[in-house]
């Protein structure tokens, strides 16, 4: 445990507002008898609902509240944990906090309660991640992917590969170590096959989450086209509302705009940059310049054209921008309901009216953002990402120097070991001690 008999924590577990029901979290090893002077009831029975009246410690009487009582270690801290659950709004809880106070409990720092827990070993890092994304997430989609976390499922696959690079790690020290006892014929290519399979492990998890960090995040579609195409109009038209100055004269709009809003179940952020053309103005050409780095950092891109006019070759060059991005590209084809003119072939294209709505692209994105899967397991964070690619850097680092440098190649095993273990814990040398004596039988 890493509270002491005067450490204990409470704060307010519930969003601040007016509700019909407020949680304080008193946490610490006299959480339960700092929680019972607040009461005229003796004890508590674990994880009961308790009907009970709060008073002050000069006994005036405060709420009328239930209180859980969670035994330690069966807690989310770890610790005894006292839960009142009081009427909503502020001054209540605060009148009960400020009695804790007086009993010597202490206000908790932001994250204490989960660090608590991180440190008696209630959860890993990788579920605390979780945990925090799962507050903040904006879709149904990433309240999926994090509840997996939650669940363990990247702890799980954190955990197996971790294991098998310590037993890798075991294995080659002892070689170093212990060169004359017996090992495996075929230790080299059982160690080689297991490494490059955890290089690829990682790298496709990594590959998988980055292609689909909008669904924790929400997918980012940029508006691009030349001046006066009618991007800010379909912008307007995706918002429902005027966001965007519209005006029949080129390069109207020459800073980025930005928005967010709900595709079906998604959680999108739109935007929209300046037209894409030669010759602009000095202002101008850095609006572009937004545009081109938009187009960079978008997960969708939206290719508008004006379907009443003849294509030029500013129209060619934003076209072949787009398709050598790499991202998810719609190309819209505007203004269809004037006479149509244009002549390059976009197929598939989308063909509407801003004027009229912008339905159509809703209904295509909906689509494609609904045919992302996930179901498959990816990672949440850059953190996460970081610290695989950190991993699977190293492992074939380790590759190259197996079977000629095996201090250099132990290295580079703990530094891939080190690397992975920070999703979820850190990592122990007395991890290698428990693998090698437990398959090695050795010092007889």
């Amino acid at each position: 445990m890493i509270s002491s008999k005067n450490d204990d924590i409470a704060a307010i577990a519930t969003a601040h507002g007016i509700g019909s029901i407020c949680i304080i979290r008193l946490s610490g090893s006299t959480a339960l008898q700092s929680a019972l002077k607040l009461t005229k009831i003796s004890n508590l029975s674990p994880r009961l609902a308790t009907l009970t009246k709060i008073y002050s410690l000069d006994k005036e009487f405060l709420d009328e509240a239930i209180m859980i009582y969670f035994k330690a270690p069966a807690s989310f801290t770890g610790e005894d944990v006292v839960e009142f659950h009081t009427h909503g709004g502020f001054v209540v809880a605060d009148m009960i906090l400020n009695e804790l106070v007086k009993l010597g409990v202490r206000l908790a720092e932001p994250g204490e309660f989960s660090k608590r827990a991180f440190l008696n070993d209630k959860l890993d890092l990788a579920k605390a991640e979780a945990i925090q994304g799962l507050i903040n997430s904006r879709s149904e989609a990433a309240a999926k992917i994090l509840a997996r976390q939650m669940r363990g499922d990247l702890s799980r696959y954190v955990e197996q590969m971790r294991n098998e690079l310590v037993k890798t790690l075991a294995f080659v020290e002892t070689s170093i170590d212990y060169a004359d006892d017996d090992l495996p014929d075929d230790l080299l290519e059982q160690i080689k096959a297991m490494l490059e399979a955890n290089a690829t492990k990682l790298d496709k998890i990594v590959q998988i989450s980055e292609q689909r960090r909008g669904l924790i995040d929400g997918f980012k579609v940029a508006i691009v086209g030349k001046p006066n195409v009618g991007k800010s109009s379909i912008l307007n038209s995706l918002l429902s509302y005027e966001r965007a100055i519209i005006s029949d004269e080129a390069g109207t709009t020459r800073d980025r705009i930005e928005e967010n809003f709900k595709v079906g179940t998604h959680l999108v952020r739109i935007i929209d940059t300046a037209g894409i053309r030669k010759n602009a103005g000095k202002i101008e050409e850095i609006g572009i310049r937004y545009s081109l780095a938009a187009i960079e950092e978008a997960d969708i891109v939206l290719a508008v054209f004006d379907s009443s006019s003849a294509s030029d070759e500013q129209d060619e060059r934003i076209v072949e921008l787009v398709k050598n991005s790499g991202k998810k590209v719609f190309f819209i084809l505007n203004k269809s309901d004037l006479a149509f003119k244009f002549d390059l072939d976009l197929s598939p294209s989308i063909k509407i009216s801003a004027k009229k709505g912008a339905d159509e692209i809703v209904g295509r994105l909906r689509d494609y953002l609904d045919s992302q899967d996930s179901s498959e397991m990816m990672l949440s964070s850059n953190h996460q990402i970081k610290q695989c690619k950190d991993a699977s850097v190293a492992i074939k680092r380790a590759l190259n120097l197996l079977g000629d440098e095996l201090e250099l190649f132990a290295y580079e095993i703990n530094t891939a070991i080190a690397a992975i273990a920070a999703i979820t814990r850190p990592f122990e040398r007395s991890e290698i001690l428990d693998e090698m004596f437990s398959h090695f039988c050795l010092g007889k």
